[in-house]
């Protein structure tokens, strides 16, 4: 299954990208989308021109990273720094049993507005048009999911690891 399909949750080709899957993106890219780049320049001012701004190769000899290596390395640090949110919420038992192997805790909405800080509920909000409600309660229903299939192996996957998935 493709990157995209885990995170729309969908089986089929459709080539819209919902809201709820650019919010689960931007969750785990947020931290390099909140910050400026290396260059010190920020990237354009829509979600979708920061990724996209994210993803082109460096202008560097040989190009720099394929957009394959640079999701794959955005994924695991942004998969780590959850982990890390979670844990740090008082909510290791729910983050870790969505990366082992086995059934999910769920996380309700409320909770996860504890875990998340209110910057990145904002910054998800702005960027998607859902209402804050809306964006909570589906990332409570598909963040488990979507954790659960990009660490197949129990674990967190190195960044070679997550290209090969991509």
């Amino acid at each position: 299954m493709a990157l995209l399909d885990i995170l729309a949750g969908r089986r089929d080709a459709s080539s819209r990208f919902p809201p709820l899957a650019m919010a689960l993106l931007g969750l785990l890219a947020y931290k390099r989308l909140r910050n400026p780049s290396p260059h010190g320049e920020r990237p354009g001012n829509g979600f979708a021109d920061r990724v996209e701004d994210f993803l082109k190769p460096s202008a560097t000899a040989g190009g720099g990273p394929t957009v394959k290596g640079v999701v794959g390395a955005l994924l695991t640090g942004g998969l780590m720094d959850l982990v890390a949110q979670f844990r740090g919420a008082g909510k290791a038992d729910t983050i870790d049993s969505w990366v082992s192997r086995g059934p999910n805790q769920v996380v309700s909405p409320n909770d996860l507005s504890r875990v998340l800080t209110e910057e990145q509920i904002a910054f998800l909000v702005e960027r998607t048009g859902m209402t804050r409600e809306e964006l909570l309660a589906g990332l409570s229903d598909r963040l488990p999911q979507v954790v659960d299939q990009l660490t197949p192996d129990g674990r967190l996957p190195t960044a070679e690891e997550m290209q090969r998935s991509v």
